[in-house]
């Protein structure tokens, strides 16, 4: 038999902490052509100026101190005002710093893509792979196709190290895509006029940090509570102010639909409120989102999360599959469905992401349960080129499973409702759910699949319990009785997510424990000839004695 490869630990579950910002967005209706090339001119500058001081932010590399931030801020001061030169260096560095994660993720995946490719060519041309890891390459072309490759990740990888040890990020302001695409407006669907404006309004700058003590929490750009937009006017613009000390005020009233109510109070008591303006080019329209800062709400514990059952959801490419589960694990009334489409813009996407969450948390809320387990998924080294080459669709469909958004979105979401998300680990759930539950909760008026029955492991899981299902024991009268059938493995026992052991030796009372050499090996359906206890069961001769008289009488 061939041996089983050994399972990975579980790690425990745990409460995931809620979000600490809020942001809202609202439009800003209503501007005439002149407010609107106020607008214009104000990110046009202070665009310029975040590109220069993004490029010597750049080249500084790990030499950055307070001092060089400092001395940044000082020579932008003249150039647009002491708040703007603050909010300017401060998006500066988060964006120096986001690439340098960047960066990191990328020499992760080419480390990756080099380690499954040197594995697969030393492997022989035709070796089948197995589930976790994958065989050789099917011809000799594309083995000879694939070693060239090695040598291109290999010079990749120096020149990625070489950047990383010296500080040197990659920025492009406007996007790197939006920046390729422009070599290619046919397939991008541009034309060259559009394109260009896409470019310019990606690369505007119109945002200010909030301030605690300022009046309504912004002194750059101001709201106030009954909507009135005003905004600072850079020292190069101040000719166009149309407001005292050079501010420039809106002919429009913002209303914020979505925590309205909060924005408000929050802004009459002077609280920290960061603003930023920018412009939809696809739709011709101008925005306004507001953010702040919120505690942390305190992280309730697990077992008062789980006091009223739980409801696991397994996510998958078009949908969540959810069950709820009593707080013994027991799955309750039927499996429920929430579909969402994944094809089309990044607004339509996020659209139906959040649709399906409000309709799980609504259902949430009706069942009367506190928390909600899903799965700490992260596809970072499952859908790497050179692990899933051939499988296209697969790494397409992983690629396009929206975790983090999801987790996000699920997380900040959940909190509004009082409903806990309890992330567990997903090693095994599929697998372990459609092996222990999928045929049991199949009914002849309901068909589980294999996501409904996911849902239940997860659930299972972030309650404690091991996957597995507890079998009934057996009627008292058999002779193997029911003590070896009721063992239900607790929460703090080891290794209990694994399958049971076989018991070695018989399991009744004819023979104890390890009797017979077929004992491990019981053919019972099949057992012509032999004993399902015992060896090969043979008859004794009998005595000479007992023969002659009993069955030959007469014969001495």
């Amino acid at each position: 038999m061939k041996p089983t490869a050994p399972l990975r630990a579980i790690a425990p579950a745990f409460v995931v902490p809620g979000p600490s910002g809020v942001a809202i967005r609202t439009r800003l209706k209503g501007l005439r052509p002149e407010d609107e090339k106020v607008l214009r001119e104000v990110g046009a500058l202070l665009g310029a100026l975040a590109s220069r001081d993004l490029k010597v932010r750049c080249a500084e590399g790990m030499a950055h101190s307070k001092d060089t931030w400092a001395a940044r801020k000082r020579e932008l001061t003249p150039l647009s005002s002491s708040r703007w030169a603050g909010a300017l260096t401060k998006a500066t560095h988060h964006q120096w710093a986001l690439a340098r994660r960047c960066q990191a993720a990328h020499l992760r995946g080419l480390e990756a893509g080099i380690r499954m490719i040197r594995h697969r060519l030393s492997l022989p041309i035709g070796t089948k792979g197995a589930k976790k890891a994958p065989g050789g390459y099917r011809t000799r072309q594309e083995w000879h196709a694939k070693s060239r490759r090695l040598r291109v990740l290999e010079d990749r990888l120096a020149a990625a190290q070489a950047d990383a040890a010296a500080g040197r990020v990659r920025v492009v302001r406007g996007g790197k895509r939006l920046a390729r695409s422009r070599h290619n407006l046919e397939a991008a669907r541009l034309t060259e006029a559009e394109w260009r404006a896409r470019w310019e309004a990606e690369r505007w700058f119109c945002q200010a940090d909030g301030e605690a003590g300022k009046r309504y929490g912004n002194d750059t750009i101001r709201v106030s509570p009954d909507g009135e937009v005003s905004i600072k006017l850079p020292t190069p613009l101040k000719h166009l102010a149309n407001a005292p000390r050079g501010r420039y005020a809106l002919p429009v009233r913002v209303r914020f639909a979505h925590r309205g109510g909060k924005w408000a109070d929050r802004v009459e008591a002077n609280g920290a409120v960061a603003y930023r303006i920018h412009y939809d080019v696809a739709r011709g329209r101008w925005y306004l989102t507001a953010s702040w800062q919120i505690p942390v709400a305190p992280t309730v514990l697990l077992a008062t999360a789980l006091a009223d059952g739980v409801i696991g959801v397994d996510m998958n490419a078009d949908h969540l599959a959810a069950w709820r589960l009593d707080p013994h694990g027991n799955p309750v009334g039927h499996p429920r469905r929430f579909p969402y489409d994944l094809t089309g813009s990044a607004g339509y996407r996020d659209a139906q992401v959040r649709h399906a969450l409000t309709r799980l948390l609504h259902w949430a809320q009706t069942c009367r349960v506190r928390a909600i387990a899903v799965e700490d998924l992260d596809f970072a080294a499952e859908k790497t080129r050179e692990k899933h080459g051939r499988k296209r669709r697969f790494r397409q469909l992983v690629s396009g499973m929206p975790t983090s958004r999801l987790r996000a979105r699920l997380t900040s979401m959940a909190v509004a409702t009082g409903i806990a998300v309890i992330a567990v680990d997903p090693a095994y759930t599929s697998r372990w759910g459609a092996q222990h539950w999928q045929e049991p909760l199949t009914s002849p008026t309901r068909k589980t699949t294999r996501h409904d029955a996911a849902a239940v492991a997860i659930g299972r899981r972030a309650q404690g319990h091991p996957i597995r299902r507890r079998t009934a024991p057996p009627p008292h009268d058999r002779s193997d009785r029911a003590g070896h059938r009721t063992v239900q493995a607790g929460p703090g026992t080891l290794r209990r997510e694994e399958p049971r052991h076989r018991i070695p030796g018989p399991r009744t009372r004819s023979a104890p424990p390890g009797r017979g050499t077929n004992a491990g090996d019981q053919s019972v359906q099949h057992r012509s000839g032999r004993s399902t206890e015992h060896e090969p069961w043979q008859q004794d001769p009998l005595p000479l004695s007992f023969e002659k008289r009993f069955l030959r009488p007469g014969v001495e």
